[in-house]
């Protein structure tokens, strides 16, 4: 499939947002998560679900196709705002488009463009990835200070001129390691997929600065800030990369990894998002 169902990426933001603000009963949300592989648990300690919209069901999304991703839109009630403060409310998209679905960029940068037209001022982008640094195990989170577009494409059209100096907010960052100190930080690479990347274009990363590679994030991440969100990135490493250990990769390898680390994982970013929400 192509770009051609989403003919006008800001208009097919406005509906999806406006169904999605509909279905919780409120006027705006205010924080959103793009949870990745295993991320997933964190959104029952985040809050209450107030409501989940299936993907299908809303314009613009779709079912995903990559096991251990959801396939539901929700909102959740934050439960950690602070004693008095005003609710807050979360919006969980958990359908994630890849650009090596080939549905089109417009279709991969549709879930964050639809947060913000649902009012988040906040966006947190997760995934699983591939690690370069060999003391980075298995199930170690790492902040995403920089990202390395290998995708060769843009979510931006035209002459649509974007600064992403700071893409991955610094205050942010420092507003995580409040919550765990240990938190190291890296440079994430997106290759296209779907294929695992080969050595030598691992050892290409490394010697481009990444530090960490994937098949996400990085075109959400140019959407969301054109589209004036401020930007927390976290992968979680389930595999060293290829290369990186004589190990074959395999997907349902990193599927356990990310279920291994959910738990503890889940709770760190449960309670980044309510010092988010209790700080903003």
């Amino acid at each position: 499939m192509s770009d051609s169902h989403i003919s006008d990426p800001t208009a097919a933001a406005k509906q999806a947002a406006t169904v999605l603000n509909d279905a919780a009963g409120i006027d705006h949300h205010d924080i959103a998560l793009v949870l990745g592989s295993g991320w997933g648990e964190a959104a029952e300690l985040i809050g209450e679900t107030i409501s989940e919209v299936p993907a299908a069901e809303v314009p613009g999304f779709h079912s995903p196709v990559v096991a251990g991703h959801g396939g539901t839109l929700r909102t959740l009630r934050i439960n950690d705002t602070g004693s008095g403060a005003e609710a807050k409310y979360a919006i969980v998209l958990g359908a994630r488009t890849h650009f090596y679905e080939d549905r089109g960029v417009r279709a991969v940068a549709h879930g964050v463009r639809t947060a913000a037209a649902a009012g988040c001022q906040t966006l947190v982008l997760t995934n699983g990835c591939g690690g370069l640094r060999e003391e980075w195990g298995p199930g170690t989170p790492v902040l995403i200070s920089d990202h390395i577009n290998l995708t060769a494409a843009s979510p931006l059209e035209g002459a649509t001129f974007v600064d992403l100096t700071d893409l991955y907010s610094s205050r942010l960052r420092e507003l995580a390691r409040s919550i765990d100190s240990d938190l190291p930080e890296g440079v994430y690479a997106q290759f296209r997929g779907p294929h695992y990347e080969t050595p030598a274009e691992v050892k290409m990363a490394g010697v481009l600065g990444a530090d960490l590679v994937g098949m996400s994030t990085a075109l959400e991440a140019i959407a969301a800030r054109e589209a004036g969100l401020e930007i927390l990135g976290i992968s979680l490493v389930t595999n060293l990369a290829a290369g990186v250990s004589a190990e074959p990769l395999d997907h349902s390898e990193v599927i356990a990894a990310g279920k291994a680390a959910g738990p503890r994982i889940s709770r760190l970013l449960a309670e980044i998002v309510g010092k988010i929400a209790r700080e903003d």
